[in-house]
């Protein structure tokens, strides 16, 4: 999910196991009649797509490029509670951790292949022990829950599903459910969970071939066929391509780092223009800082997904959890008009938009980070909350308050800093005081362009979109 990593979008060149599964769509399709896909997957269409497949231009530009040796990888296991944190599965085994949950669900690791490999788990256990069933260990619940109905249907008609009924797993309705919070089988406090609960539950990711040995084993590990590769070193991966070096790319390099260099010392020396200022849209945000010192806080930590879909919830309900997942002191913290700043990649992980009416319903207008989650950051405008990137008070905030150790449980998680900030829209311009007395330095940051003031000055995309409608429906009436 390139959400995670804070991209908007991810692309892939197209390959032929790609096209083998679009055939197989494309024919289930034309011969069941219930398939709502047959009007957009048909061979036709895939034979237009790899007529002309989509491919990177010879001279693209790349911000950065990374290359994975697929051959040294290794099953990893993410966690606890972030998908940041990876151990390989030969590591983690032989520290014996105890579970109380597993999960094989969501969107996104719960298709009827996911069920086939859990299945399968159990269907060898079953092998091996003829006279004995497998059974899940005892003291854990296992839950299962198909990506879609389809899906579930699939994993069904092979058997795959009632061998994890047997097996001891609990069915659930397919859609969104312990991911975001919601319905049963939800972590509690203290608790253990391989695949989303409670903050004070330990969560970790794995892939349905490990949840399901957990399960059956009681402990995070893998299945009995699972061999350490030999003379595993680690995962081979760095910067580039890994392929040979050429005096073309050597070339094709040097100009690119030129040319960003170049733009970089352009951008610093050449004076903005003045912002044109929407009447009546403030020329300058100013308040004190509170500082979040985290990377990679996402939008469950901003905003807990048991609250997502209730729709009784009132906006005061919102502000008083907001952050509740990483901060339960945060509510009783902050203040009306403080400015909130984060580390990097902050409000990455799921779409919820509430991550950014939570933080408008606390009274807080800006937020400030190393990085932002693109579709965070899209939500926020679209929701009129305003936001910057800002590395270099980042950088200066974490020199000034430095944190002893990310498990130090003394330490803040939400800060007040006593600096102050003020954002000049009309001159593109951030000014820090670093407390009373302290350093006072500015930064050039992007352009609050006048549409964009118009959507946050009307209270929202959706606001902007309805008056502009009565607009032009009143000048048809007239």
């Amino acid at each position: 999910m390139t959400t995670e990593m804070a991209a908007l979008s991810g692309l892939f060149p197209v390959d032929k196991t790609l096209e083998r599964w679009l055939r197989n769509k494309a024919t289930e399709a034309a011969i069941l009649n219930d398939r709502t896909t047959r009007l957009r997957i048909t061979h036709k269409r895939v034979d237009e797509l790899f007529a002309d497949p989509l491919t990177a231009d010879r001279d693209a530009v790349y911000a950065k490029q990374l290359y994975l040796n697929l051959d040294t990888l290794a099953p990893y296991v993410s966690g606890p509670d972030s998908v940041k944190v990876g151990t390989p599965l030969h590591k983690l085994a032989p520290q014996h951790i105890k579970i109380n949950r597993a999960y094989i669900i969501s969107c996104t690791n719960s298709r009827a292949s996911d069920l086939a490999a859990a299945a399968k788990v159990f269907k060898d256990t079953a092998k091996a022990n003829p006279d004995t069933p497998p059974k899940i260990a005892e003291g854990v619940q296992l839950y299962i829950a198909a990506a879609s109905a389809p899906e579930q249907e699939a994993a069904e008609a092979v058997g795959d599903w009632q061998t994890l009924l047997d097996a001891g797993a609990q069915a659930l309705p397919a859609g969104c459910g312990p991911c975001i919070g919601l319905g049963i089988g939800l972590l509690e406090p203290g608790e253990v969970g391989i695949r989303v609960g409670h903050r004070d539950a330990q969560t970790y990711l794995a892939s349905p071939e490990v949840v399901a040995a957990s399960a059956l084993k009681g402990v995070i590990s893998g299945p009995d066929t699972y061999k350490v590769p030999k003379n595993w070193s680690g995962v081979e991966y760095g910067y580039g391509t890994s392929a040979e070096a050429t005096t073309e790319n050597k070339l094709s390099n040097f100009l690119q780092q030129m040319e960003s260099l170049i733009d970089r010392v352009e951008s610093i020396e050449t004076p903005r223009s003045k912002v044109d200022i929407l009447p009546g849209f403030p020329e300058k945000i100013s308040g004190e800082i509170i500082f979040c010192d985290a990377d990679n806080l996402n939008t469950d930590g901003i905003y807990p997904g048991k609250y997502t879909y209730q729709d009784n919830f009132s906006k005061e309900d919102m502000a008083h959890v907001c952050m509740e997942n990483y901060d339960p002191q945060f509510n009783s913290i902050t203040r009306p008009n403080d400015i909130l700043v984060s580390g990097y990649n902050f409000g990455c992980g799921s779409s919820r938009e509430q991550a950014a009416t939570a933080i408008l319903a606390k009274q807080i207008p800006l937020v400030v980070a190393g990085s932002l989650g693109n579709i965070f950051s899209r939500n926020s405008f679209n929701n009129a909350l305003m936001c910057l990137e800002v590395p270099r008070l980042v950088q200066r905030l974490r020199t000034h308050f430095p944190s002893p150790s990310n498990n130090d449980t003394k330490r803040p998680l939400t800060r007040r800093t006593g600096w102050t900030l003020t954002w000049d829209v009309k001159r593109s311009l951030v000014e820090v005081q670093e407390g009373e007395g302290g350093e006072t330095w500015t930064e050039q940051v992007g352009e609050l362009s006048r549409n964009v003031q118009e959507i946050i000055a009307a209270g929202g995309l959706e606001a902007w979109v309805k008056a502009e409608l009565g607009k032009a429906a009143a000048g048809v009436a007239s």
